[in-house]
């Protein structure tokens, strides 16, 4: 039987389902922390959730492999992260991601120095590259150990300028700020299925729930009908669990039909929030449908 590793004492099923990996696995605490600078290891941060399919792709393909867990468990202390119970965590490393690659997402990767700043960050990696990365960092570390916090100094002091940007801004919204976003969306609607053009197609809740009170306000049909044939083709399409109810995280096509299959919490919590909304406004007892359906698959 494999051995377990410190992950076996969390409570997190991400956290769980890494348990019995060859990666020597920590949870996030400043024990942690405090190991990595005592070895002068350099960290892996990886952050993921458990219904996340590239995470599990990743886990399979990577931290399953003893070659990989090998090396992790040779030059690193290994940390992982699940990003539903450490949002704070994972926003830190996150601004990390964009900054480097101007994107984000999960399984989030990061190479780390001892007390936790980036060096790093990416998201997705097959074996071969991620062992690259592995190697490439452990061997920098050891021969120029003054690069790597070189740049991870810069690298900090350009997400604490994102984060001062980000808090100093107090924009005042008019009017005419509210019909030009409303715009905005409205010219990037697919007038036949609703929702973006083109694919994949997110839900995006927040666009709608906008959409919805600038409707109040303005009384503009096109916007209701807009939000209308959105909310329509969800719930109609495969995006939509006809069975147990709950919307999958996105539809990988243009037409609703094909889901992704995660099914979110928060994107369901924000759903029903919208649904909702179109009930109050249309009478239209479909959606108050949806909204049940959707908040007994989220009770379940």
């Amino acid at each position: 039987m494999k051995k377990p590793n410190a992950l076996i004492h969390e409570t997190s099923p991400y956290l769980l389902q890494h348990a019995y990996n060859p990666v020597n696995w920590f949870p996030w605490k400043e024990e942690t922390l405090l190991k990595a600078q005592l070895e002068n290891k350099l960290l892996v941060v990886s952050i993921g959730y458990s219904a996340c399919h590239w995470c599990h792709v990743m886990e399979r393909e990577s931290f399953e492999d003893e070659e990989v867990a090998a090396v992790m468990n040779t030059y690193y202390i290994s940390i992982k992260v699940d990003r539903e119970e450490r949002p704070d965590v994972d926003q830190v490393y996150m601004d990390a991601v964009q900054l480097i690659s101007g994107r984000g997402g999960w399984p989030l990767n990061a190479i780390c120095l001892p007390d936790g700043r980036p060096v790093f960050a990416g998201t997705y990696f097959p074996k071969h590259q991620w062992l690259q990365i592995l190697r490439f960092f452990a061997q920098e570390f050891q021969k120029n150990p003054s690069r790597i916090y070189e740049q991870a100094e810069a690298l900090t002091h350009h997400i604490q300028l994102l984060e001062n940007f980000l808090d100093k801004q107090e924009e005042v919204f008019n009017d005419e700020d509210n019909i030009k976003a409303a715009e905005n969306l409205l010219s990037r609607q697919d007038p036949e299925y609703g929702g973006n053009t083109g694919a994949p197609k997110f839900p995006m809740p927040v666009n709608y729930f906008f959409l919805l009170q600038h409707y109040l306000y303005t009384h503009d049909k096109k916007i209701l009908q807009a939000v209308l044939l959105t909310l329509d083709k969800m719930m109609c399409g495969g995006i939509y669990d006809q069975v147990g109810g709950g919307f999958a995280r996105y539809a990988v096509d243009e037409r609703w039909e094909i889901p992704h299959f995660e099914k979110m919490l928060y994107d369901n919590a924000q759903l029903v929030s919208l649904y909702a909304h179109a009930y109050q406004i249309t009478g239209d007892k479909s959606y108050l449908e949806v909204v049940n359906e959707t908040l007994q698959f989220i009770l379940s």
